[in-house]
């Protein structure tokens, strides 16, 4: 691999270039030096003037010096590159699309740094080169759902949709639209969310759709009416609707969840009630209360603790980025299943 490195005096651990940054006006600037875009050490926090839409990211992971450990996030604490390890003069690229947008996260959240921002963490992080080019006619996977899919904005919450670009690789773009404290109800009717989602879907679009958490008051006739909405409103733009059944609450009675755990409220089933609209939708469904609960029991009530916030904030609904990447991994799992994004490549 050509690996092409300016000798500059910058704040960082490894000299670092860009090569090429082709922006969205076409121009391309060989060599530009990351300095100017780049700062600190670990993260190495890099920032580009870019308008909204759809990038291809190439990183290339690694110093020449020494050992490193780098994960990638993108925008609001996105996962794009989990924790890659490289050994001295080794390098690793990596390649994902990236959704830039306002805000950078959750629909209500706050607007965030204009452009893309791109952070390199981990214990030891190292990037050696940046590629970014406007994505052409990438194809996006939209997430419509609550803070347990969503881009959570504070450490340690972590949403499911968050962190699942980092499986999905290049080519595939996430356009997460979930909201904290959003129900079937508000989501369908809140201008800030389905409707403003609804207007950017394009055809073959996927657009994922998750709620049960809030819906606490919502009647099981109403829940399926909103669902049933929400397909229709994705299938008049040429979109893909997807529905997806509730990540399980941490709600143990001895070695089995009980209802509060599996999102039943008093005699609504909700996790129920969504797979009952995807058969009579003709919908494809991913049964992530099923996939949860079997993962979250088999673990046992002290086994499953990492996944939620238990032991930080004492809760056992949200969840942190390790239970996070676990439950994206059977998202992606059952995508994959369904044929409905590309497999590993």
């Amino acid at each position: 691999m050509r690996h092409r490195i300016l000798l500059a005096t910058v704040a960082l651990l490894a000299p670092l270039t860009i090569s090429p940054l082709a922006l969205a006006d076409g121009r391309s600037r060989p060599g530009e030096d990351l300095a100017s875009h780049c700062t600190g050490e670990s993260p190495i926090v890099c920032t580009f003037d870019v308008p909204t839409g759809d990038y291809d990211v190439t990183v290339v992971l690694g110093d020449a010096a020494s050992a490193a450990q780098t994960s990638v996030h993108a925008e609001t604490r996105r996962s794009m590159v989990p924790v890659t390890a490289t050994e001295a003069g080794a390098f690793a690229r990596r390649a994902f699309t990236v959704n830039v947008r306002e805000p950078q996260g959750q629909p209500t959240g706050p607007v965030g740094t204009p452009g893309l921002t791109l952070t390199f963490d981990g214990p030891a992080p190292r990037v050696a080169e940046i590629v970014l080019r406007p994505a052409h006619r990438p194809r996006r996977l939209f997430i419509a759902g609550d803070s347990t899919a969503c881009d959570q904005d504070g450490y340690p919450y972590f949403g499911w949709g968050q962190a699942l670009p980092s499986l999905l690789g290049r080519g595939l773009s996430v356009v997460n639209h979930a909201d904290s404290g959003e129900s079937s109800v508000s989501f369908l009717n809140g201008e800030a969310f389905f409707p403003a989602l609804q207007q950017q879907i394009q055809r073959g679009d996927l657009v994922l759709i998750q709620f049960g958490h809030n819906d606490k008051s919502t009647t099981a006739e109403d829940f399926r009416a909103n669902l049933s909405a929400m397909v229709a409103g994705v299938r008049e733009r040429g979109g893909r609707p997807v529905l997806v059944t509730s990540i399980v609450r941490r709600r143990f009675e001895g070695s089995r969840l009980n209802d509060l755990g599996l999102i039943i409220h008093g005699d609504v089933n909700l996790p129920a009630e969504t797979r009952a609209v995807a058969a009579a939708e003709n919908v494809p469904l991913i049964d992530l209360t099923a996939r949860t609960r079997q993962l979250v029991e088999s673990l046992g009530p002290e086994g499953s603790k990492p996944i939620y916030l238990t032991d930080i904030n004492g809760d056992n609904t949200h969840l942190s980025e390790y239970g996070a990447h676990q439950y994206a991994a059977l998202a992606a799992e059952e995508l994959r299943a369904a044929h409905l994004v590309p497999g590993r490549r």
